[in-house]
């Protein structure tokens, strides 16, 4: 079994992913001129990156990437789409997405689980948790049918579920501290907001793993024959 990953950015890897899922991933990098996709594997992940969603005159693959998550959320493929590719996803299903009305959200933010997320496969055991942010953008209406998981102070919609095997989340439960700590170096953050997100490290890794392996579950489940 196989998931394929869209990545944006060299520096916006799959992180703790990479290990936590236990499944060959399959990465494909736009941004060096690799083409994207007509169909995903058994499964999709679109990550992150520091372009806006709807910035497609200035990043060419973002409407062909947005295509390929339509079509695997209809097809029903289990889908993730992770800070910019939960945006994505917000728009390639009819969504909006704007910059957002109150400014970056960064470092280690709360987040907290709506009565859905009892119920939801991956979320029903996170209640209030710690997550990595990093956006300025904002998923400010969600796609039709879309059901809410995750909230949080700053900007409400952090985590939805669509259809059976589709999910979007603001967050970033890839990456790691020495990743966030780039992210920081590259964008002259406070060292205390990294130093938050290191001091974080144990929570984040036992409330984001279960809902990795979760996800691997669902396309594990999704790929058997039946």
């Amino acid at each position: 079994m196989r998931i394929t990953v869209i990545e944006h950015d060299g520096d916006a890897p799959l992180g703790f992913l990479a290990e936590w899922l236990g499944l060959a991933c399959e990465t494909v990098r736009p941004y060096l001129g690799e083409p994207v996709p007509e169909h995903a594997a058994d499964g999709l992940i679109v990550l992150g990156g520091e372009m806006a969603a709807w910035e497609d005159d200035r990043h060419p693959w973002l409407p062909p990437t947005r295509a390929l998550i339509a079509r695997s959320v209809a097809a029903g493929v289990p889908t993730l789409g992770i800070c910019l590719g939960a945006q994505l996803m917000t728009l390639a299903c009819g969504g909006r997405v704007e910059r957002g009305g109150r400014g970056l959200e960064v470092g280690a933010c709360a987040v907290m689980a709506l009565p859905a997320a009892a119920e939801d496969r991956l979320f029903a055991t996170v209640g209030t948790a710690t997550a990595v942010q990093y956006h300025r953008d904002a998923m400010t209406a969600l796609p039709e049918g879309a059901v809410p998981l995750l909230t949080g102070e700053r900007y409400p919609n952090q985590a939805y579920r669509l259809g059976e095997r589709a999910w979007g989340v603001q967050f970033h439960p890839e990456a790691t501290p020495e990743i966030f700590g780039r992210w920081a170096a590259m964008t002259d953050l406070a060292p205390e907001i990294a130093a938050e997100v290191t001091g974080a490290e144990a929570d984040l890794v036992a409330t984001w793993r279960p809902v990795a392996r979760a996800f691997a579950a669902v396309v594990r489940a999704s790929a058997a024959p039946h």
